[in-house]
């Protein structure tokens, strides 16, 4: 079924899927766990629109790549134009939606693509490999102070807050913007937190941010 954003009343958004523009490790204590430095800039890679599933659906796992592991970020809605030298008010008003998202990763492949000195898109970009949930209205939510947790069947496996950010989405928005300009339908995802980890056939999930969203779903 062809994806499209929905809204939390379960209405489809009216805005196509564009891409999605993601930022690496942005958490300190996820660049930590995998032995990698921490940046100094922003690390931006891109998923294409085909990689946008319904995170709600049973999560379906490539056949043969490998560890596949789950990180969960919070997502952001496009829904305002943005290009360089985009003024805060710009920024501040181009967010019309947030919620979560899984970024699936191929973890070995990865890994061997990084030894290689290789591009990542294999192993982050395939069909499916951006389960996203329904996005929630912006108005009045502070997105720099919202939790987010995931638990795998029953247990939590990673817990954070966008306030330990290294690089706050007002900055993350500038720094996109610039390079990628960002359409009406395009998400960002904003990094995820400690804890990632490999998806198993049978896992039941729970993911959570703040008060405002909740969603369950399982790995075929």
């Amino acid at each position: 079924m062809h994806y499209r954003h929905q809204l939390a009343s379960g209405i489809d958004a009216p805005l196509q899927a564009g891409k999605i523009v993601c930022v690496g490790r942005n958490y300190a204590e996820h660049a930590r766990e995998l032995n990698n430095p921490i940046p100094g800039q922003p690390l931006l890679f891109i998923k294409p629109a085909t990689a946008a599933v319904a995170m709600a659906a049973r999560i379906n796992l490539p056949v043969g790549g490998g560890e596949c592991h789950h990180e969960l970020e919070m997502a952001l809605l496009i829904g305002n134009r943005l290009s360089i030298g985009a003024a805060d008010t710009e920024i501040a008003a181009a967010v019309v939606g947030v919620g979560l998202a899984l970024d699936l990763t191929l973890r070995d492949l990865q890994d061997s693509l990084k030894a290689q000195g290789q591009p990542w898109e294999r192993a982050k970009s395939f069909d499916g490999a951006c389960p996203l949930s329904n996005f929630v209205a912006v108005n009045d939510i502070d997105l720099q102070a919202m939790d987010l947790s995931l638990h795998r069947n029953g247990q939590l496996q990673q817990s954070g807050n966008s306030g330990d950010m290294l690089f706050p989405i007002k900055h993350l928005l500038r720094e996109i913007s610039a390079v990628f300009t960002l359409l009406p339908g395009d998400v960002v995802l904003t990094g995820t937190p400690a804890g990632v980890g490999p998806l198993h056939s049978g896992d039941r999930l729970s993911a959570k941010l703040g008060q405002i969203l909740s969603i369950n779903t399982e790995v075929n």
